[in-house]
């Protein structure tokens, strides 16, 4: 079968690979539809990531149709299925809770074995939710990223009032925080970006306001500062952003992965009593969430570009590298997909 594998940094190529093997028990093989770049994925074939290793299969954010299923899972075969990536070991006691997103022994699809940017890739079949009819693949593959920002927002409002929610950052994971935020209630969520199309996106979207930089996110918010701060970034400089500008006992969820060191002011922190929350992807309920509102129209990332071909992934990856695209999502599938 055909698949992008990314050799190294900057990297890539679409070359043979052998198929997934004969699928055991509780195990599928799926013809992905759409699978969406993520931006995690552009680090990493820029080599900031240290947990892919070359020669490697990316490609975690997809949906597809199941064209092999091994005993146990015969009733899946057939069907059009979004993927959980993750798994979890399923024995210790933060899976047994049904964090299997922080398990010590996650492997994820695309990260830790090859992932959906392929002709074929295999998954666990408890990992699959069934799409709609009526649902398109593209919309399907989106489930992955909203999954995202409905486990970063859910953190955030986990025992803590928000009236007020701003968004640091409207690229793709900004964007489905957004709407996660908006889908939570939340009365009043901002969205800060330097980039005038996506602050016009993000506007588009739902937000009640948009700014280009935290100057102006000061001068129009409550002064006391914002209850519930998303940074969807995670640079340095936004993190800082992020612990400014949230009120006294506020919250700040920290999604964005861009640095891996940051210095904060700490003084501010203790004083004003804030509160610093990580976010790592998501849970199956959060998951399930996600494709739930997106089943019902309820979320949604606008007008969706069309699926590209295998062949165009190496040049994709190259020219993200350059900047953001001017669509929200790029997807990439091989041939024979299902629609």
């Amino acid at each position: 079968m055909r698949a992008i594998v990314w050799q190294g940094p900057q990297r890539m190529e679409v070359a043979e690979r052998p198929e997934p093997a004969d699928p055991g028990p509780g195990e599928v093989v799926l013809r992905p539809g759409a699978v969406g770049i993520c931006g995690s994925e552009v680090e990493g074939y820029l080599g900031h990531m240290g947990n892919r290793v070359p020669p490697l299969v990316m490609g975690h954010e997809f949906a597809g149709e199941v064209v092999a299923a091994g005993p146990g899972a015969e009733e899946w075969l057939g069907a059009r299925a979004a993927v959980n990536p993750i798994s979890g070991c399923g024995r210790c006691r933060l899976c047994r809770s049904g964090q299997e997103n922080v398990c010590p022994e996650r492997t994820l699809i695309g990260v830790h074995h090859d992932g959906a940017f392929a002709d074929l890739v295999g998954a666990p079949a408890a990992n699959l939710r069934a799409l709609p009819d009526e649902l398109d693949v593209r919309t399907g593959a989106l489930a992955e990223p909203l999954a995202n920002g409905v486990h970063a927002v859910a953190l955030g409002l986990a025992g803590h009032a928000a009236e007020s929610a701003l968004v640091i950052g409207a690229g793709t994971i900004g964007l489905v925080t957004l709407q996660a935020a908006l889908l939570s209630a939340i009365a009043h969520v901002a969205v800060i970006e330097p980039q005038a199309a996506r602050r016009q996106r993000a506007r588009s979207l739902g937000a009640h306001a948009v700014y280009p930089d935290g100057a102006a996110a000061r001068a129009a918010e409550d002064e006391l500062g914002v209850d519930l701060v998303l940074d969807a970034v995670g640079a340095r400089a936004t993190r800082a952003l992020a612990v400014e500008l949230v009120r006294p006992a506020g919250r700040v969820v920290c999604i964005g992965l861009a640095d891996d060191e940051t210095t904060l002011g700490f003084h501010a922190v203790v004083r004003n009593q804030i509160a610093v929350y990580g976010s790592y992807a998501y849970t199956m309920a959060d998951f399930e969430r996600a494709l739930q509102w997106l089943a019902g129209g309820r979320a949604s990332l606008g007008e969706l570009p069309p699926v590209l071909p295998l062949e165009a992934g190496p040049e994709a990856f190259a020219r993200l590298v350059e900047g953001p695209p001017d669509q929200v999502k790029v997807f990439l599938a091989g041939a024979g997909r299902p629609v």
